[in-house]
């Protein structure tokens, strides 16, 4: 049985008074196991962390996980370092009868590492020394293409991106980072298995001048792919690292919604030149595309700017429509002082591109283009090209 089932929903709900967030994404939980009935983990408290601090998040997250459904004992371990010892936090009472007196206890371990960074302070590896991020090989610029929720169109712009980018003269990638739900074999009308080079590398599949790169070149088309977070880390890592991405000078990365381990993964993993925010009018749309916003910002990734999609309708007889709000993208671009990067408009032929793998901007969609260029402006090229 995997604890993790149990802890992280179960810890997601559970504030770090430090940080902000939760203790899961802190990284406050360690060495789970299931052990004769019995879920022990560690809460690797820190020190700043007060005494009411640790009783509470341990008393929240042991209530938590009773109902998340579980009901035989735990042994939880507040571990840390000074001004109070860990261990001398008395326990809550909740802590006290869920445990029924059988905390388990280890030797000491190093002090929890962020998943958010993956690295034990900001900026700093696990070993004390900087983090090391190196870009795939003949990669000039990564673009991480996001949004805080899905439906607002982030895979239709980093599609006509990548192809607004190969039509103004750039040798361009199109990686498609949502492995549970990967469009790009149906957006860019590409199918097929992609070969292995002489040196063991991955080939994109090439369409309309640009190298794809997609989990659903790999399965079928119909198979649900049931996998859990590491195993989803380790292809993100293989589809930088194993792809023949060389001489490319822009490689946009359409991330899935959210921020969860994909994401997190890809940005510990290489340098993103910059991130592309992606979001509609309407303000549950802009709330979520502001956790973007504070994502890339926390973990150092410039903002190249907001994109505001479905902005309105052109009527018959001249006019718009606004059937999702108005200008939740300009203001969310101004209060976070970010440039607005465009607003594309809900227009049929763009979603029919989408729909039979021929992206608008191939047809002339001015706000993709325009996008484009202002991508390229902001991330110039360096030399020449490998």
């Amino acid at each position: 049985m995997d604890p993790y089932q149990y802890l992280e929903p179960a810890a997601s709900r559970v504030r770090d008074p430090l940080t902000g967030r939760s203790i899961w994404l802190a990284g406050l939980i360690q060495d789970a196991i299931i052990e004769d009935e019995t879920l022990k983990f560690v809460i690797a408290v820190k020190p700043g962390h007060s005494l009411e601090d640790r009783g509470r998040m341990r008393e929240a997250l042991l209530r938590n996980l009773a109902e998340r459904g579980w009901t035989t004992k735990i042994a939880c371990e507040l571990r840390g370092d000074s001004p109070t010892s860990a261990t001398s936090a008395p326990p809550p009472a909740a802590a006290q009868s869920h445990n029924h007196g059988h905390d388990h206890q280890h030797g000491a371990r190093p002090p929890a590492k962020d998943p958010v960074r993956g690295m034990s302070g900001p900026g700093m590896a696990p070993h004390g020394g900087p983090i090391t991020k190196t870009l795939p090989d003949g990669v000039q610029h990564i673009i991480a293409v996001f949004s805080g929720k899905g439906g607002v169109g982030k895979s239709t712009v980093a599609t006509n991106l990548a192809v607004a980018l190969a039509r103004a003269g750039y040798a361009t990638g199109l990686l498609d980072a949502d492995i549970y739900g990967p469009s790009l074999p149906l957006m860019m009308h590409v199918t097929g298995k992609p070969l292995a080079s002489a040196d063991k590398k991955i080939i994109p599949l090439v369409a309309h001048g640009v190298r794809c790169m997609s989990m659903g070149f790999l399965v079928d088309e119909r198979e649900p792919i049931i996998w859990r977070g590491p195993m989803v880390m380790g292809v993100v890592n293989q589809f930088f690292k194993d792809v023949d991405w060389r001489g490319t000078d822009y490689l946009v990365v359409d991330l899935p919604p959210g921020t969860g381990d994909t994401q997190l993964t890809m940005i510990q993993a290489v340098p993103i030149s910059g991130g592309v925010v992606v979001t509609t009018p309407q303000p549950v749309a802009v709330l979520d595309a502001v956790r973007g916003i504070e994502m890339f910002r926390k973990l150092d990734v410039p903002v190249l700017g907001i994109i505001e999609n479905m902005s309105w309708m052109d009527v018959p007889g001249g006019g718009r429509v606004y059937p999702f709000g108005r200008d939740g993208g300009p203001k969310l671009a101004a209060d976070y002082d970010v440039p607005l990067l465009g607003q594309v408009p809900l227009r049929e032929g763009i979603r029919v591109g989408g729909d039979v793998g021929r992206p608008a901007v191939l047809d002339g969609e001015p706000a993709f283009e325009e996008l484009a260029r202002k991508v390229a402006a902001a991330l110039p090229l360096r030399g020449a090209r490998e």
